[in-house]
């Protein structure tokens, strides 16, 4: 009871710590059930066929995302035949799949990239909405989402180039189908043989049976585990969604802790005399805790409450942004479901359990006239367990400061945001103890004037205070630098040693397409890149790369050994990280699967050192292409004169454009990802910072009083608030702007050693003035508003 009388009689002080109650769960349960909902789905492709064969996946603990082994022509046709003699088994299908594009207007059309075989289309179902099927080579259906209709003649681009082929039908479906035979050409390797059954056909034996048939080289799905079918690209665009809905959880989870323990620990300092009064008139340091606990109990349970509907409202608006922006495959949905629901109301109540333990502690020892005895000054700001606690947050911050420089590359940057945060979390413990000398050095041009004197002194008196309200600021600088700084720096660090890593003026690069075709290569002479993937034994695969040798070491500046070598078709140079998986060396052979199925033994003329080459193994482009017909260049490096003109499917850019823009996708992904954080911590620090001045202020009414009874007008009083909240706010940027430089520099320093190239380190100045320039504004609104209104009132003046 003496919680809810509490609440009703200040409620104005619990404003800010019940809005990040409500909007951290609110964020919570709308993240939670997004990132439930962002689920592998079985593929339209293969709905219509209950079971089907897949060839062996491989390990993707590179993050690559790299498709399932493929089976060779021949082996796809002895699984055909064993399939179809297998009881209830009416059709076997493989599905072949390549690069097909269409091309309307003289622009490559957007979306549709994806050619089948014809017969595949009845994997699905997809049914001919109007016209016949392709039955030659230069015949083609599309999809009715192209535009075009039976008769019309379409320019597709292939890997090979530019075809033009008679449409003869269009399909329900996406994507476009050429006839088996064609489409056997472009994709001798097979990955997928879906299996149409008889009407009442036993489903578990015949796939019983296709798994004894298959033996070891593949997997049989069968019902809800043919989501392991979705196209390697959907996995890879749902695991950056993933990463998204994962970091605005946890930055909103840490936003909210710290919001919420913050504005607690700032009113029991506020609440001193209260609290003392109530251990005076006889309550148990064990009631204090009770009460303040009961009173986060209630602001976290009515909180929860409502930011958990709000949360369900807004998690299908949130799932269809990142469907626009391309975080979630366009398939997509949203469901409402209790568990994420519940988990956020329970984590909100523990949130604001967890922000008023510490403070309640620290109430529970206010001895019963201590408080109604103590002057204004502070002669202890700092307690042992702050000494401990902030001890504790620094030195693990330092330590993620030395992994992110010496530790594994693969972490550099997540060891960096750690750090960031337990840096922010242990200057914001620590801050009392560094504030008094900022504050003299701040204000030491000040000190000769009243007005200086008075914004010093009062600083410098309760330093408890200052430190509270300046922890948001803190926060907010710190988040900004520092989030927009790693993005810069590292998109500034890879442009560097992109630029580096070629001799090339000119770089031809896919424009509307995934890649080159060998059309546009031949148009364009210089060093081609054509990748593709090899695939050993026990799951391990390898990227490779089809290069001219000649052209190749012409621009590559990292080559230090020849590869003069690659003159034959069982010829490969490989580095040395891959010499040591595959224990080969320099003359030695290995057997590697390409992506038609068949296995080559290559012969090793170089062994080069890592780093030095784009993949790790290196091939003459024309074996690439002879067994990847589909495989798409990726780059053209010129180094001589820049072509008159850019080939269908391509662009022309100097060196340091494509070394800024090569990867511009990503950045464009990686940009809105640091957008949505930037948000959801600007926010939340937004409304500390509001809160936490206003409550200041609010509180302050007696110091008011002493300075219009000492002499000063109302305007000298508004403006000695308004330099207090310009110091507050000064000395939150620094130390937040110190910690992010420190957190930076660790990530500059491991990226530079990491990429071999000296990587500047970037702050985006618009975004840290910014923030600056938000807090100050809303320091300035949260606390001369509230003093002037205050000054009106007689009993001030």
């Amino acid at each position: 009871m003496l919680s809810i009388a509490s609440l009703k009689s200040r409620w104005t002080t619990f404003v800010g710590t019940f809005v990040a109650v409500f909007l951290g769960v609110a964020i919570l349960s709308m993240t939670a059930s997004v990132l439930l909902s962002a689920q592998p789905t079985i593929p339209d492709r293969y709905r219509g066929s209950p079971v089907v064969a897949q060839s062996s996946p491989v390990d993707q603990q590179d993050g690559r995302f790299t498709d399932t082994k493929p089976w060779s022509a021949a082996k796809a046709a002895d699984l055909i035949r064993s399939f179809e003699a297998l009881p209830g088994v009416a059709r076997a299908i493989p599905d072949r799949t390549f690069y097909a594009q269409p091309v309307l207007g003289g622009v490559p059309t957007v979306g549709v990239d994806e050619g089948h075989s014809w017969s595949s289309a009845d994997l699905a179902p997809y049914r001919l909405v109007s016209g016949s099927a392709p039955a030659t080579a230069g015949e083609i259906a599309v999809s009715r989402t192209v535009g075009v209709g039976p008769g019309t003649t379409l320019t597709v681009l292939t890997a090979a180039g530019a075809a033009r082929y008679l449409v003869v039908g269009t399909v329900d479906g996406p994507g476009v189908y050429l006839s088996d035979s064609e489409a056997g050409r472009l994709a001798p390797g097979v990955r997928v043989i879906g299996l149409r059954l008889d009407p009442g056909a036993d489903q578990d034996a015949v796939q019983a049976g296709a798994r004894a048939a298959l033996g070891g080289e593949g997997q049989v799905l069968a019902g809800a585990a043919r989501v392991a079918l979705e196209p390697m690209a959907d996995q890879r665009v749902r695991w950056i969604g993933d990463q998204v809905l994962t970091g605005l959880g946890s930055l909103g989870g840490f936003v909210s802790i710290f919001v919420v323990a913050s504005t607690f620990a700032f009113v029991v300092v506020q609440r001193r005399r209260e609290l003392g009064l109530l251990r005076a008139v006889g309550a148990t340091p064990r009631q204090i805790r009770r009460m303040l606990l009961g009173e986060a109990v209630v602001i976290g349970a009515v909180g929860g409450a409502l930011g958990v509907g709000l949360g369900a409202i807004m998690a299908p608006v949130l799932g269809d942004l990142l469907v626009s922006a391309g975080l979630e495959p366009p398939t997509f949905t949203v469901e409402t479901r209790f568990l994420p629901l519940a988990s956020a109301f329970v984590v909100g109540l523990l949130v604001a359990v967890a922000g008023v333990w510490s403070a309640g502690r620290r109430a529970a020892r206010i001895r019963p006239l201590e408080a109604l005895r103590e002057a204004a000054v502070e002669t202890k700001p700092m307690t042992r367990a702050r000494w401990w606690a902030g001890g504790v947050c620094a030195g693990l911050g330092l330590l993620l400061v030395a992994l992110a420089v010496v530790g594994d590359p693969d972490d550099m940057m997540t060891n960096s945001l750690y750090a960031a945060m337990a840096l922010i979390v242990g200057g914001t413990l620590l801050s009392p103890v560094v504030i008094p000398p900022i504050v003299r050095v701040l204000t030491y041009p000040l000190a000769t004037g009243a007005l200086g004197l008075v914004v010093r002194e009062s600083a410098l008196t309760s330093v408890r205070r200052t430190a509270s309200t300046a922890a948001p600021v803190l926060l907010t600088v710190g988040l900004a630098v520092l989030v927009a700084g790693m993005v810069e720096t590292s998109t500034g660090g890879y442009a560097v040693a992109r630029e580096l890593a070629t001799r090339a003026e000119v770089v031809v690069l896919p424009n509307g397409t995934p890649g080159l075709s060998a059309q546009a290569v031949a148009a364009t002479p210089g060093a081609a890149l054509l990748p593709t993937e090899l695939y050993g034994d026990n799951s391990t695969h390898y990227p490779a790369t089809g290069v001219d040798p000649v052209e190749f070491a012409k621009t590559n500046t990292r080559l230090t050994e020849s590869v003069a070598g690659l003159s034959g078709p069982d010829t490969a140079a490989i580095t040395e990280s891959a010499a040591r998986r595959l224990g080969v060396r320099a003359g030695g052979t290995t057997g590697l699967t390409f992506e038609d199925g068949q296995k080559v033994t290559l012969r090793v003329v170089a062994v080069l050192p890592d780093g030095s080459s784009p993949t790790p193994i290196l091939l003459p482009r024309q074996t690439v292409r002879e067994h990847a017909p589909s495989a798409l260049t990726s780059a053209v490096h010129v180094s001589g004169p820049a072509p008159a003109s850019a080939p269908l499917g391509a662009q022309v850019l100097d060196r340091a454009t494509y070394a800024a823009n090569a990867d511009a996708e990503e950045d464009r992904l990686v940009r809105l990802f640091v957008v949505l954080l930037l948000v959801v911590a600007l926010g939340y620090a937004a409304l500390s910072i509001a809160n936490t001045l206003l409550m200041s202020t609010t509180g302050r009414i007696a110091d008011f009083t002493t300075l219009r009874r000492a002499g000063a007008t109302r305007r000298q009083v508004t403006l000695a608030v308004a330099g207090e909240s310009v110091l507050v706010v000064a000395i939150g940027a620094t130390l937040g702007f110190l910690i992010a430089l420190v957190a930076l520099f660790s990530m500059t320093t491991g990226l530079s050693h990491t990429l071999g190239a000296p990587v500047p380190l970037t702050v985006p100045w618009p975004v840290p003035l910014a923030a600056i320039t938000t807090s100050l504004a809303l320091a300035l609104t949260a606390t001369t508003l509230p003093t002037h209104l205050t000054l009106r009132d007689h009993s001030v003046t």
